[in-house]
């Protein structure tokens, strides 16, 4: 067994059932799990680690809840730089159809290096192409590598355009076999219990590239392995449009009308949701991944977060993909949301410390997990620490929670995840970055310019 001791932070941050805050406080951890939170004096004296945690704002690890990390190798890429969300798949397809399997294994570990590094310690991970042999087992063993917790979404994609779809026929599958692998993997990989590592996600990629038969097929599979269902859903006007006309309904109605709602589901974007879907939403539990970023970045609007979490919807927070948002910081993101929230609905719309419960406890409640998102007694053992003594909170320590949210996103100081310190005074202790990136940048290279011979 080994343990390890945080204490003397400038606060803890709990997430508890109270949302203690703790000046001076300390969190106590034996392999995988915390054992105590609270005031030095109630912790134990030593571990066999101890960090001095002064002048930092300790916390529950970030959760990411909707990402796309093959896309980090196609960032800025100049035709996909001022579309919206269709005319920007169309642009990008055809570069995807390209991906390999160390494309994937290498840019899943770049943008697991980016979101550790910003705070993050669990992450979603949508992938929905599979061309040229890639699988992914690819992501899940690069994700092993790295110490990252991780649901991987086994997406896919079936209705080509040659069908109605939005996708060129050459990047589609069968549905039988999408299913099939899906089961593969879910046996293979899949962990159901408590302080789970790796899950495995069932994510048909969207109502416009699959059909209506993948979309039930998949949440019967799902539910029949007990594990959780994941797709994109009104993300923009043309999202919503293409609902009404292809199936008369919309995209809240679709989705119920094949079982798509519930605790075990979640929905990426809903920027479009209309008062019925929130409430829909809000009856079944079912959750959703705001994903701020990259919603500015493809103008597809403001989400009514507020209105989804006063209805009982769960809201966490999502990057989304690295060629929409063309970054991966969740404190970034928390940031965005709380600024985005404010210009849509007023100064109130949301509050620093309701950005991070938002991007821990929120994301925690959206993956269905009551083992991350806080820390107390009997959670996974997942913390990060940001150090206040920077440039950037500098004049921000009258209140240095809301600091983190307010000023300038920083890189994370610590992390610890699943009891294992990942990030050491600011350096990741598990990848050689400066590596990974060169390898990285190399694979987009030849992947943006195989595409414009």
């Amino acid at each position: 067994m080994s343990s390890l001791l945080l204490r003397n932070a400038e606060v803890l941050v709990t997430m508890d059932a109270g949302r203690r805050e703790i000046r001076g406080g300390g969190l106590y951890s034996e392999d995988n799990r915390i054992v105590a939170v609270g005031p030095a004096d109630t912790l134990p004296e030593t571990a066999d680690e101890v960090i001095d945690m002064a002048g930092h704002v300790v916390l529950p690890g970030l959760v990411n809840t909707h990402h796309h990390m093959f896309q980090t190798l196609t960032r800025a890429v100049p035709a996909a730089q001022d579309a919206e969300l269709f005319g920007w798949l169309k642009a990008l397809y055809p570069i995807w159809a390209r991906l390999t399997p160390e494309m994937i294994r290498v840019s899943t570990q770049t943008a697991m290096a980016e979101l550790i590094l910003s705070g993050c310690t669990t992450s979603s991970d949508h992938l929905y192409l599979y061309p040229n042999g890639c699988r992914l087992d690819d992501a899940i063993e690069a994700a092993d590598a790295i110490g990252m917790r991780f649901h991987a979404a086994r997406g896919a994609m079936s209705v080509g355009e040659s069908k109605g779809g939005l996708p060129p026929d050459a990047v589609v599958e069968d549905e039988a076999a999408i299913l099939a692998e899906t089961r593969r993997l879910i046996e293979r990989w899949h962990d159901p219990a408590r302080l789970a590592m790796r899950r495995i996600v069932v994510a048909p990629c969207s109502p416009f590239t699959v059909s209506r038969e993948l979309m039930r097929d998949s949440a019967a599979l799902a539910r029949a392995y007990g594990v959780g269902l994941h797709t994109h859903l009104a993300e923009n006007e043309n999202d919503v449009a293409y609902s009404r006309e292809r199936f008369g309904m919309t995209p809240a109605e679709y989705a119920a009308e094949l079982g798509w709602v519930g605790r075990d589901v979640w929905h990426a974007h809903c920027v479009k949701l209309d008062e019925a879907g929130i409430r829909l939403f809000g009856r079944t539990r079912t959750g959703v991944a705001h994903c701020p970023c990259s919603n500015m970045r493809l103008a597809s609007g403001i989400a009514p977060v507020g209105r989804m979490r006063c209805e009982g919807v769960g809201v966490g927070l999502g990057v989304d993909g690295s060629a929409s948002n063309d970054g991966a910081h969740m404190l970034g993101e928390a940031r965005q949301a709380l600024l985005l929230a404010r210009v849509g609905f007023g100064p109130a719309a949301m509050t620093g410390r309701e950005a991070l419960e938002i991007a821990t406890l929120g994301g925690a409640g959206v993956l269905n997990r009551d083992d991350i998102g806080a820390l107390a007694p009997g959670m996974a053992a997942d913390v990060v620490a940001f150090d206040l003594r920077g440039l950037e909170t500098a004049g921000a320590l009258h209140d240095p929670v809301a600091a983190l949210v307010f000023c300038a996103p920083q890189r994370v100081a610590w992390s610890v995840i699943n009891g294992r310190v990942v990030v050491r005074e600011g350096h990741l202790t598990t990848l050689d970055t400066r590596l990974l990136a060169a390898r990285h940048n190399a694979l987009a290279a030849d992947l943006v310019r195989d595409e414009a011979r």
